[in-house]
């Protein structure tokens, strides 16, 4: 005789795969009143009215109110809420005709390599003066570490919020994020320019959402892009930098990351995620690298060489297919052994002694170095052309890659995507002047 599924496998369409599986890890305390809690997103429908929203979040309040280490909150572009739910709780809300479905709040992190060699350098170098001047890079990281290079001659940090420890003033206790937003829009001020970032007068925002030791949650960042979009218009935020993410357990549509991204994406933001760093196995990119609309960074070994013909993918970048059978990445940037922003005292560099290349600079690999690098290329394309849409720039960044051996993406290639951006330019003011 066969035994009756637990109540958790009957609940497919409400629970998701990651959620099923710590529910079955705890399986022996779900018919009790267990005090183990867990981290959910609860996302409800569009619908759902102020009165049944708060019913949910009493629910989240009882069985929360013992648990001081995880905060209560909601996710409102998501129509979410998130916090912890012992198993007792979590199949109460699945019977509400409000819940669509409810998410583990699994953990994030920061996509940092730093088991293998690195053994390239970044020579790529913008041409025809575009900076990146008065463009916003959102850099949802560890946050930013108010480093010379972001702050003479002029500082750049525009805006900076922290979701984790709540300060107010920019810092990087971690140090990852720092050197990401060098990638992107470091000016070499302490190495006399040769240490710059693709995009040297883009503006920065920093968005704090993983703690101290590159890890943080999902409902964390989901609220990091929320923000971003909120305040696009204040900040002039026109892309935004995700060089973190998790695995891929679900198809893209059934993420909460990667709808998002996506919500991002439509609100008129680029937005650049990693492809992560399992390679060389297939099948590991990672989320929110897995949705089809955003643009996903694979990170690229240029081999100590001017030479582009012997660049390689670097081992480490991940590859796809994603769950949904879609070809990733997207293309291709500077990743290995990039020498870029160090934050003092940050974890890193208690970690990494032997990279660090100067007080100023540190040397790192990742496709979390690719990733902050193409969207500086985004920045100094949107300064060529501001009505470039997401879309346009993922299209002339992706017709324009150079062909990287043995890989279906592209190299980036930035001397052809400004050639591109700016002749579409001409063209939209030529198409004016027919169709005013």
């Amino acid at each position: 005789m066969s035994s009756k599924k637990p109540w958790f496998e009957e609940k497919v369409r409400t629970i998701d795969s990651n959620l099923r599986y710590h529910l079955q890890t705890m399986r022996s305390q779900v018919n009790q009143t267990a005090t183990t809690m867990l981290p959910v997103i609860v996302q409800l429908k569009p619908e759902t009215k102020e009165k049944q929203k708060e019913e949910i979040f009493d629910i989240f309040s009882k069985y929360s109110a013992a648990d001081t280490s995880y905060s209560l909150g909601e996710l409102p572009l998501f129509c979410s809420l998130y916090g912890k739910l012992n198993p007792q709780a979590i199949r109460t809300l699945t019977e509400h005709q409000n819940v669509v479905r409810i998410f583990y709040d699994r953990k994030v992190q920061a996509f940092l390599d730093i088991a293998s060699k690195s053994t390239g350098a970044r020579d790529i170098q913008l041409e025809d003066g575009f900076t990146g001047k008065g463009i916003t890079i959102a850099v949802l990281d560890t946050g930013i570490y108010p480093h010379p290079d972001l702050l003479q001659p002029t500082n750049r940090i525009k805006g900076f919020v922290d979701f984790v420890n709540q300060k107010t003033d920019p810092y990087d206790d971690q140090g990852h994020g720092t050197h990401c937003a060098g990638d992107a829009a470091g000016n070499g001020y302490k190495s006399e320019g040769l240490y710059a970032g693709a995009a040297p007068e883009a503006n920065l925002v920093g968005v704090k959402v993983l703690d101290e030791h590159g890890a943080g949650r999902l409902s964390t960042v989901i609220r990091g892009v929320e923000w971003c979009i909120e305040n696009k218009e204040r900040y002039q935020i026109r892309v935004i930098s995700l060089s973190l993410g998790s695995t891929a357990l679900e198809s893209y549509r059934d993420d909460p990351m990667a709808q998002a991204v996506e919500k991002a994406w439509h609100h008129g933001i680029v937005v650049c995620a990693a492809a992560g760093n399992e390679g060389p196995s297939t099948g590991t990119i990672s989320t929110p690298g897995n949705d089809p609309l955003i643009i996903t960074v694979g990170a690229a070994d240029d081999r100590n060489t001017l030479d582009r013909d012997d660049d390689i993918r670097a081992p480490f970048s991940s590859l796809g297919p994603t769950p949904d059978g879609l070809v990733k990445p997207d293309i291709y940037a500077p990743g290995a052994d990039i020498i870029s922003l160090s934050a003092p005292d940050s974890q890193l560099e208690m970690q990494l002694p032997e990279s660090r290349v100067s007080e100023h600079y540190i040397r790192l690999s990742g496709t979390s170095m690719a990733t902050p690098f193409c969207a500086g290329v985004a920045a100094t394309l949107l300064e060529a052309n501001p009505f470039l849409s997401p879309n346009d720039i993922k299209s002339i960044l992706m017709s324009t890659s150079s062909i990287l051996e043995g890989e279906q993406a592209g190299y980036i290639d930035v001397k052809q995507s400004l050639q591109i951006a700016k002749q579409y330019l001409e063209f939209q003011k030529a198409q004016q002047k027919v169709h005013p």
